[in-house]
């Protein structure tokens, strides 16, 4: 994959890290990311995503949110129409209602042993249940957004084998009232790690749990794979934690200037915040790059 010099530069940076690479597709995240705070898609940023299109670069939508939830950028996708959500636990096709085109569930067994795992290791905290279906939760979880469909009930009955619901389960959320989010993360892996993948993208002590080897990262490798797509061909997009294993996966990376110090940490190009459209200025970049090569 060939590369320019970018306008993107930090201090202490290198030349070599100061480069835009001229990809095959582009992976991003939405909120934090794509999104700027009011979670709406900036004009500029629309304009960005198309052209990149045009150009034969495909784009991928790869998010924490589940399918209902991608409304947002509905209206924004081009090409295949597919988009990655849940943290890898599904591809689903936004051109066709969001239908389901993939799952990677987290099994029943699994489920339940989480549960009973984290919550002796970290008392107190309570689970909802994310199916291709539905949303379901304890009665101590915060109502984050309300659901007029979602049964309250505790998650040894909402994960049940009688229970009723035969949807697979895309992931887990746990939440805690005290823990801060990184030492909750770390005390919940360290219990039930073998069940799940756990990661988090809230500001709260909120994890994510999908089933094991599910992550951004191996769900968008498995998409390039089909797509004949190197890693190496590849630029992606991120701000959280949850992003940490696509940005590793990647060939090139790029963090927010708002991301989680972690992500900062651990990728070698920076771009501007969600709300000054730095994906949308890399993409220029990359396209412009593009043109001026193919100047007679």
């Amino acid at each position: 994959m060939e590369s320019v010099t970018s306008a993107i530069e930090q201090p202490g940076t290198s030349a070599a890290e100061r480069t835009v690479p001229v990809p095959r597709l582009i992976a991003t995240d939405l909120d934090g990311t794509l999104l700027r705070d009011d979670k709406t898609v900036s004009e500029r940023t629309v304009a960005a995503l198309a052209a990149a299109e045009a150009a034969g670069i495909e784009v991928f939508f790869v998010t924490g949110r589940p399918a209902r939830w991608m409304d947002v950028v509905h209206d924004h996708v081009h090409g295949h129409g597919l988009a990655i959500c849940a943290n890898g636990a599904a591809v689903v096709d936004l051109r066709d209602g969001a239908r389901f085109i993939d799952v990677r569930p987290l099994e029943r067994a699994d489920a339940l042993a989480i549960v009973h795992a984290v919550r002796d290791a970290a008392p107190g905290t309570s689970f909802a249940v994310e199916r291709t279906a539905g949303f379901h939760y304890e009665p101590a979880y915060p109502p984050f957004f309300l659901d007029p469909d979602a049964v309250v009930a505790p998650a040894e009955k909402l994960l049940a084998e009688d229970s009723g619901y035969t949807e697979p389960i895309l992931k887990l959320l746990a939440n805690h009232p005290e823990l801060s989010p990184d030492e909750f993360l770390s005390i919940a892996r360290a219990a039930a790690g073998d069940h799940g993948s756990f990661t988090r993208s809230s500001p709260t002590a909120l994890l994510e749990i999908s089933g094991p080897g599910v992550s951004k990262a191996s769900t968008l490798a498995r998409c390039c794979a089909e797509r004949g797509i190197s890693p190496e061909e590849v630029v992606a997009f991120g701000d959280m934690p949850n992003d940490l294993d696509m940005l590793g996966w990647a060939g090139t990376a790029y963090a927010m200037a708002n991301a989680h110090p972690d992500v900062l940490a651990a990728t070698a190009h920076r771009t501007a915040a969600n709300t000054e459209d730095g994906v949308a200025v890399v993409i220029e970049q990359i396209l412009e790059a593009r043109s001026a090569r193919e100047l007679p």
